[in-house]
């Protein structure tokens, strides 16, 4: 594993976003696009976590907030995804190791279960509760625990440049 990150690091790609190769600005791009693309995968799970929480968008269905919110969610997640990929690959072998780098995968992981629990839970019978208000305690309930985790995956995340 040391051997894959320490190459990946020395490779022409990590040289050049560590700005070794003359593209200084390079990181500082990449990092503003993450986290550009992160604040809309946050303001987007809001919406609807505050919509299951009964805190916001009460007049619309759930189903309806999800349709018009989740595609600009994927999307945002797939660029921080891209970018944050093209950070690590700078230092993997720093970032690995950091503990901030590890709870904010953890966050996300566990949000990540926690909204195949909810799809496959709650969500499931959406058509019985969709527009009713308060939401069933288990909708409530995943949504407080996204919020909570997507919090944790910016905290984390926002560390990380403070501790490697």
């Amino acid at each position: 594993m040391n051997e894959f990150l320490t190459s990946l690091q020395s490779s022409a790609l990590g040289m050049a976003i560590r700005g070794e190769t003359g593209w200084d600005y390079l990181f500082p791009n990449l990092e503003t696009l993450h986290v550009l693309s992160l604040t809309v995968v946050f303001g987007s799970i809001l919406m609807v976590d505050l919509r299951l929480l009964g805190l916001a968008e009460r007049s619309r269905t759930v189903t309806k907030l999800a349709a018009e919110v989740l595609p600009y969610t994927w999307i945002a997640f797939a660029c921080a995804a891209a970018t944050g990929s093209l950070m690590f690959i700078s230092k993997p072998s720093t970032y690995i190791h950091n503990l901030d780098f590890q709870l904010k995968f953890l966050c996300m992981l566990l949000a990540g279960i926690n909204m195949f629990v909810f799809h496959f839970g709650a969500y499931r019978r959406v058509q019985d509760w969709d527009a009713q208000l308060p939401t069933p305690a288990a909708a409530k309930l995943s949504g407080a625990i996204s919020l909570l985790l997507w919090t944790g995956v910016i905290f984390f995340g926002r560390w990380i440049g403070f501790t490697t």
